[in-house]
């Protein structure tokens, strides 16, 4: 019989007779049935804070089950009970002193969990035993204690030395203390703005050294403190890094993705090229490895190899096919792993990037085909010596006639125009015979576009143009504004035949729409083509800026940024962890000798880092 029979609503006046005990239970069997019924009612959201004073008294009980429960009921009620918590203060400052160190542990972390000025000024004194305590247990528990304590009254734990106690802990012979210590550490420094978290390279090597006895949820924590050593020399940074390596091959994957972040921290003090690039090279095949965890975990390492490639863009050059999508891959994998076909895809592989995704354009979701097109379009934009086969299976595409294929595909084709003008004019009559099908503004203006920017070749421009002038009015802010440089630039490329379209689209711009910036625009064009005809050309027709995938990247300094935040939600969302997270610092890297040394080969670091 499992513990459900607990899980139904309980009276109070029940309950509480149930508290009160009886001499002939000297194994206290009914009052253990009974917190578990307080506590099941508790977990169904049953207000069972009227046994506040009854449960109190239960504290007695030397029952380490039945304290755990009575425990769990006080850190439930204690902060919207505040004076009726105070009712616990002896109690709890009692079994702090108690012979198990179990339940003097318990009573630690529940007194941290209560924030009751009177129960936090009782917990002084035995947190400060606590922290010197001869079982580890006790000892691991008080440092997050500390933590929890200083997001309380952080002037409490300052002057009371607390902090000085718990760096003392980096010292200790058991491991789990260490990296309890470790993450209490480092959870008030992001949070302060008076202290620094820094070790230097003999504390960062001792920590390593506790790396073997821990648990998986210690060597995160021991391995993100490296973090905060600061080499000075690019012989330590390496060392550092040697000694760390192992760690990517572990089976936990937040151990992993840890070490990764470590290693790419390291390399910003390593002073040789090729040992930066035999350390880079290291990461791949781990997080490769991570692919073949649960999708969520493969979400993390694809988000976090997207960030790779752009500090080293061969770091998986041979490893394409891994990244391949399945057909059972939740929607969005597929996408980050699109994403990074595209990163990877050259033109010694296109042939293999190319047919799969043309695979994928015949999927049924929509929006994974829609990316799927696009990512052929940004292939014939990086690679030019594939884009006549892009180009050729984008018009496969449209042959397909379904309608957001066609849309995307005609999107992408006007980028691929403006990166190779005068290429690719051949299938502009292919595009013409969809814009029947075309009810999206992205795709309209992106086929408006092209029929203005090749009026002079396409015989029945202005009738084209005509078409989308008639609904000017219902149209979409951006197509208006495609739509009137486009008729500009047929009146100015074959002025007979646009002469009367320029009347139309001028007098709509500038006197029946509300929109500014169509407004300026039109004025803007009446008067240039009123005044100065040639000025008006070179201006309308003046070449345009080169379309690149570099637009892709992420900056310099942010990209920095996000390194040192891999494996969390940062490298996640690809935005500074500031950005949602309130009150936390920015990682930054911290100049040192083997930091200036590096930064001289590496122009891409940022300039501006805190001394």
């Amino acid at each position: 019989m499992s513990d459900a029979k607990y899980f139904q609503r309980g009276k109070i006046h029940d309950l509480r007779t149930e508290l009160a005990g009886d001499r002939k239970d000297p194994k206290h069997t009914k009052k253990r049935t009974a917190m578990k019924k307080i506590v099941a009612n508790m977990t169904m959201g049953n207000d069972m804070s009227p046994l506040f004073p009854d449960v109190v008294g239960c504290m007695n009980v030397p029952i380490v089950e039945v304290k755990k429960m009575v425990y769990l009921y006080l850190i439930n009620y204690a902060r919207s009970k505040p004076d009726l918590a105070v009712m616990a203060v002896n109690s709890l400052a009692r079994d702090a002193e108690d012979p198990n160190p179990l339940i003097r542990a318990l009573a630690i972390r529940t007194m941290g969990y209560i924030h009751v000025d009177r129960i936090l000024d009782e917990l002084l004194r035995p947190l400060n035993r606590a922290l010197q305590d001869k079982d580890p247990y006790v000892a691991k528990t008080a440092a997050i204690c500390v933590a929890k304590l200083y997001v309380h009254n952080r002037e409490l734990v300052e002057k009371e030395g607390l902090l000085e106690q718990l760096k003392g802990l980096l010292n200790h012979e058991n491991s789990t203390v260490v990296a309890n210590a470790v993450a209490a550490l480092m959870e008030i420094s992001d949070r302060s703005e008076t202290y620094e978290f820094v070790l230097d390279v003999s504390q960062g090597n001792k920590l390593l050294t506790a790396l073997n006895e821990s648990s998986e949820w210690g060597q995160a924590f021991l391995l993100d403190a490296i973090m905060r050593v600061v080499p000075q020399e690019s012989e330590d940074a390496e060392l550092l890094a040697d000694r760390i390596s192992p760690r990517l091959q572990h089976a936990n994957s937040a151990v992993v993705m840890t070490a990764v972040r470590v290693i790419l921290f390291l390399t910003n003090y390593i002073a040789k090229d090729d040992v930066v690039n035999t350390l880079l090279k290291k990461l791949g095949p781990p997080l490769v490895t991570l692919l073949h965890g649960g999708p969520e975990v493969q979400y993390v390492a694809l988000r976090n190899i997207l960030l790779l490639l752009q500090r080293k863009p061969d770091a998986l050059k041979n490893e394409l096919k891994v990244f391949f999508c399945k057909y059972n891959d939740p929607i969005y994998v597929k996408m980050a792993k699109l994403e990074i076909m595209v990163r990877l895809a050259k033109d010694t592989n296109i042939d293999e990037v190319l047919p799969e995704l043309k695979e994928y354009s015949s999927e049924v979701d929509v929006d994974f085909v829609r990316k799927a097109v696009r990512s052929i379009g940004r292939c014939a934009i990086k690679i030019e010596s594939a884009a006549d086969k892009c180009i050729g299976v984008l018009v496969d595409l449209i042959q397909t006639k379904v309608n957001y294929v066609v849309q995307e595909a005609i999107v992408v084709i006007k980028d691929i125009f403006r990166k190779y003008p005068n290429r690719y004019e051949s299938i502009i009559g292919t595009l013409c015979e969809n814009l029947d099908s075309l009810d999206e503004p992205d795709a309209k203006g992106s086929m408006i576009w092209i029929i203005g920017q090749y009026a002079d070749r396409i015989d029945n421009a202005d009738e084209l143009l005509d078409q989308f002038l008639g609904k000017f009015q219902e149209e979409t802010s951006e197509v208006q504004l495609a739509l009137l440089t486009a008729i500009v630039k047929l009146f100015i490329k074959r002025p007979s035949v646009g002469q009367e379209l320029v009347p139309k689209v001028l007098k709509y711009a500038t006197e029946e729409s509300d929109n500014p910036d169509l407004r300026d625009r039109g004025f803007i064009y009446w008067r240039l083509l009123s005044t100065d005809p040639v000025a008006a050309k070179a201006i309308i027709l003046s070449d345009k800026p080169a379309i690149s995938t570099e637009t892709d990247n992420i900056d310099g300094p942010l990209l920095q940024e996000l390194l040192l935040h891999v494996s969390t939600l940062a490298s996640i969302y690809h935005k500074p962890a500031t950005s949602f997270i309130g009150g936390i610092k920015t990682r930054k890297l911290v100049k040192s000798r083997a930091l200036v040394d590096r930064m001289v080969s590496r122009p891409e670091l940022p300039q501006d880092m805190p001394g």
